[in-house]
């Protein structure tokens, strides 16, 4: 009898243990626990937000949520007073004393609204292209901030324009969220400009521009002159014909093609008449691009001459025939010159 009764003692435990085993939850798993922090959309914070597990009272509001952009904290210990009255007890803290508590939203950039402006101004205002129209702010802008499902577009409701101080004064309307829209002014200067060209370094008298040497500016198109040259391609390649300086708009007048000769440089007296042409070789008094007229010394007579330059060490004399440093040249000599 003893032995039945010990054995069904046996057996009854193996059974409880069986049972305890199959009924014991791995720590937290189901329990209600405080979250380290938090990312919130809307401006309510809910107990679901902060704690796990938190069964049906995950939606009941608790806090104001911090405002769009911004973070803040709440002590662990003003979350357990918050949730009391709603019967969650037993909260796990794990040893946080703090939550993080992060709103969520998205910023409108600064950009988006230079651009709307810009756009305004040139339409109403006739401004010419709104990429070409400059926009600053009276004063630094904060950042905006909206809901991350807003995606309405920013709409300008007023604006005035000075076109003489370049002065604005702009309302706009900023999508908030569903059915919301915040108003704000904004002023400021507004400047149609044009990009000209200058020189990245000083460059002397004589020196043909290169690519690096060409800086293209953006400038107020009203301190812009007709001649001043706006594209690279129109400077690359043409001599200085006086110093250049940096920063100061390059004006077409102060290029001219590369000089063709250069002073004392060798040259070919080219003497034209009807049916003969004769040629000599002179110095270059002064140098000079295609079509100056230069001072040339003939080095047969010793006499200056003057003469145009018609292309690379090749001078046109323009005030009459040579006269040959002695009459020895003859007729059959002048002509085996002839072309």
């Amino acid at each position: 009898m003893i032995h039945i009764f010990l054995a069904a003692f046996l057996v009854f435990s193996a059974f409880v243990t069986s049972v305890d085993a199959q009924t014991v939850e791995p720590p937290n798993q189901g329990r209600p626990t405080l979250k380290p922090e938090a990312i919130i959309n809307g401006d309510i914070v809910r107990i679901g937000d902060l704690i796990e597990n938190a069964g049906v009272v995950a939606t009941v509001p608790i806090f104001r949520a911090p405002d769009l952009g911004y973070t803040g904290t709440v002590s662990a210990d003003a979350v357990l007073d918050a949730v009391r009255d709603h019967a969650l007890i037993g909260v796990n803290t794990e040893g946080i004393r703090e939550i993080v508590v992060t709103r969520a939203s998205r910023t409108i950039p600064e950009k988006d609204i230079e651009e709307l402006v810009a756009r305004t101004l040139s339409t109403r205002f006739d401004l010419g292209s709104s990429k070409d129209i400059l926009v600053n702010f009276a004063r630094d802008m904060r950042t905006i901030y909206v809901e991350p499902s807003v995606h309405g577009e920013l709409r300008v409701t007023h604006i005035d324009y000075d076109a003489r101080s370049g002065r604005f004064d702009a309302t706009l309307e900023i999508p908030m969220g569903p059915g919301r829209r915040n108003v704000m002014r904004f002023a400021g200067r507004a400047v149609p400009t044009v990009e000209i060209a200058t020189v990245a370094r000083t460059i002397d008298r004589g020196t043909i521009l290169k690519d690096a040497d060409i800086i293209i500016e953006r400038r107020s198109r009203a301190e812009v002159g007709r001649d001043i040259i706006t594209n690279r391609d129109h400077a690359v390649g043409l001599a200085a014909r006086a110093s250049l300086q940096p920063g100061r708009p390059i004006r077409s007048a102060e290029l001219a093609k590369p000089d063709l000769i250069q002073r004392n440089e060798t040259v070919t007296l080219v003497y034209e008449v009807p049916g003969i042409t004769l040629t000599i070789r002179g110095r270059a008094a002064e140098g000079g691009v295609e079509g100056d007229v230069i001072n040339v010394l003939n080095e047969q007579s010793k006499r200056t001459v003057q003469g145009v330059i018609i292309g690379p060490g090749r001078v046109a004399v323009t005030n009459g025939s040579p006269r040959l440093a002695a009459n020895t040249i003859s007729r059959s000599t002048a002509n085996a010159s002839a072309r």
